[in-house]
């Protein structure tokens, strides 16, 4: 969907970005700004400012800056697309599709009319099952049973759905309505070839309801529990065109904040364990719905933190559904982000450990997680007698597959020489078992076609170096002359070139890249919604999406300039991409550096901003 940047400019002209701000954030005027504690990290003295009159927040802190925008795609975890949906319904206004046909915006239109028909219906049921709980004297004694507060139901919005087959007829004016089977709440069971009448029916019965918000908070399916020990236990709602098991997450609306607060996620396998964890001190949990942990489910938390850690039960269940989180998070395990894997006692769920142990107790089982290098060793070897030399043929075997998902880093060299280690090779030993090699010829790590190979004639003088080094030589000679005038630019030719860079890109390089002036910072949020609902692409894919989008032109201009008939090693696109950025921010930080010296004359505390911004400057110099 394109949107005209003419439309983008009219929506943050009216958007009050104090008033967006102060929905999530409680703001103190401070001179000319506002000021409040940073939703984006952890912090006790306020250094996050929002500005009147020149409508951007940022943070002296982590950095983080942009208009109202920005801020509901870094704080509610929406697509550039879904904010200025979300920002234009606010203030009445109709987000324009000029660029598609008439047949094209009535589908969308459809579409769209479907699904808040959906969410309208399942929000109302949500409403009535809370209702029904203050009713029930045994589901709020369940709730008590496992210490619930009732601060905790409602935050939740937890529920209970009475035990009768269409309690659902006296919440809805008509229990014929479609939307009512198509939303999953009620079952239909259609006449047979012997004329059985039609069968309509609630599909939750005495259960405790747990309402599933998606990251906009809107209700989009239920999870319901027997308030014994009937089966099955749990009850979750069917796939329909608003909610997917596989990519959706219990609790992740309710703990966007904690995320930040605490620095990292805590993944879990059911609705009571988040609502317990809330409950005793861990908001930052969320769960899985009923299905293994899936890269959508990965890539979605990695939107809010950079640190993620799977917390299941000791029992060998939990070992295979931590075996499967494991192949889901490798592909999105850069050398920026933390993924670990937390074991109980097998008698224990996080909820009943911390009943009987404490907090600090579990808290020190998060702080042991075992990191995901040594999972997947643990993984790779098991079954395997390192002490024979089959055993350990059999453990490089078992973990070629997983080491070959690690994104290009220097994570993945690494374990590459924890394997090593283990099967008694060296680095290039083991090299050679998984990638043979034909006589004297290595096969180079990128392979380069017979095309590509002929265009590095101009090397002829180095005609006898090998191919990966004539290779690198003529990437650097290229890079030299090719680079565009503007760093942002450059940045959007790599991205544009190589999508999957930005798997490696940290929240804060995601944020830089999409506050950028028109068209660049379009472009950046169009190419991150992109790779978030369908993964990397090619250039190819690109050009066709960009189509009639307010970035087209730049994009094209950008990558016919380019010469994209040798392409680039992984690794050192990565670097690149990760030298450029580290110089983007230096700049941005030295604005900070002018802004805060200039706060510190009715601020004493922007001093201290100001050499916290001036230490971080000079370590992202140092590495460069």
């Amino acid at each position: 969907m394109s949107i005209p940047q003419s439309f983008v400019q009219e929506l943050i002209a009216r958007a009050d970005v104090v008033e967006i701000v102060g929905r999530y954030v409680q703001l103190k005027k401070g001179g000319a700004n506002f000021m409040g504690l940073c939703p984006f990290h952890s912090e006790k003295s306020p250094s996050f400012s929002v500005s009147p009159t020149k409508q951007f927040y940022h943070c002296f802190g982590c950095g983080k800056t942009g208009n109202a925008i920005s801020f509901l795609m870094d704080h509610a975890g929406m697509s550039f697309v879904e904010a200025v949906e979300d920002l234009a319904q606010q203030f009445g206004m109709k987000v324009p599709e000029d660029d598609a046909s008439p047949q094209d915006r009535a589908l969308l239109a459809e579409h769209r009319q479907r699904q808040h028909g959906l969410t309208d219906v399942l929000e109302k049921a949500a409403i009535a099952y809370q209702k029904q709980l203050k009713t029930s004297t045994r589901a709020v004694a369940y709730f008590k049973s496992r210490g619930l507060s009732g601060i905790v139901a409602k935050r939740f919005g937890l529920g209970y759905a009475p035990d009768g087959w269409r309690s659902l007829a006296s919440v809805f004016p008509s229990y014929d309505d479609h939307l009512l089977v198509e939303s999953g709440l009620v079952i239909l069971n259609e006449a047979d070839s012997e004329g059985t009448e039609v069968k309509r029916y609630d599909r939750f019965r005495d259960r405790v309801m747990f309402p599933i918000r998606n990251i906009k908070g809107e209700c989009i399916g239920f999870g319901g529990r027997v308030l014994g020990d009937e089966k099955p236990k749990y009850l979750n709602s069917p796939e329909t065109p608003v909610f997917s098991k596989g990519r959706e997450l219990y609790g992740l609306f309710e703990a966007r904040a904690a995320l930040r607060e605490m620095g990292y996620a805590l993944v879990t396998e059911g609705y009571m364990d988040v609502v317990a964890l809330t409950q005793l001190g861990f908001p930052n949990a969320v769960a899985t719905l009923g299905t293994a942990c899936t890269s959508d489910h990965v890539q979605k938390l990695f939107r809010f933190t950079d640190s993620v850690i799977f917390s299941f039960d000791g029992d060998a269940a939990g070992r295979r559904a931590a075996r499967k989180a494991l192949d889901a998070a490798l592909p999105l395990a850069t050398d920026v982000r933390i993924v670990k894997f937390l074991f109980l006692p097998t008698e224990h769920d996080p909820d009943s450990f911390i009943r009987e142990h404490g907090k600090e107790a579990f808290a020190g089982y998060v702080a042991q997680a075992v990191p995901l290098s040594q999972f997947l060793l643990d993984a790779a070897r098991e079954g395997c007698d390192l002490h024979t030399a089959e055993g350990r043929a059999r453990l490089a075997s078992n973990a070629r597959p997983l080491w070959e998902l690690l994104p290009q880093g220097a994570l993945k060299q690494q374990i590459m020489g924890d394997i090593a280690d283990l099967v008694q090779l060296s680095n290039r030993e083991l090299d050679e078992v998984w990638h043979p090699t034909s006589g004297k010829s290595k096969r180079a790590r990128t392979p380069i076609s017979r095309r590509q190979s002929d265009s590095l004639g101009h090397l002829s003088e180095s005609r006898q170096m090998p191919v990966s080094s004539r290779l690198k030589t003529a990437i650097q000679a290229r890079s030299q002359s090719r680079i565009p005038a503007s760093r942002a630019d450059h940045a959007a030719r790599i991205l544009l070139d190589n999508m999957a860079v930005l798997e490696t890109l940290t929240s804060e390089d995601h944020n830089l890249l999409c506050s950028l002036a028109p068209p660049h910072g379009q472009l950046f949020a169009w190419l991150e919604q992109q790779f978030h609902e369908h993964g990397a692409q090619t250039w190819v894919s690109l050009r066709e999406g960009l189509k009639g989008h307010e970035s087209e032109e730049l994009a094209l201009r950008l990558m016919a300039e380019y010469d994209a008939g040798l392409t680039s090693d992984a690794s050192e696109t990565v670097s690149e991409a990760r030298r450029l950025l580290n110089r983007m921010l230096i700049e941005q930080i030295k604005l900070d550096e002018t802004q805060a010296i200039e706060a510190s004359r009715s601020d004493p505390n922007a001093l201290i901003r100001y050499r916290e911004l001036q230490a971080r400057r000079k370590r992202l110099e140092f590495d460069l």
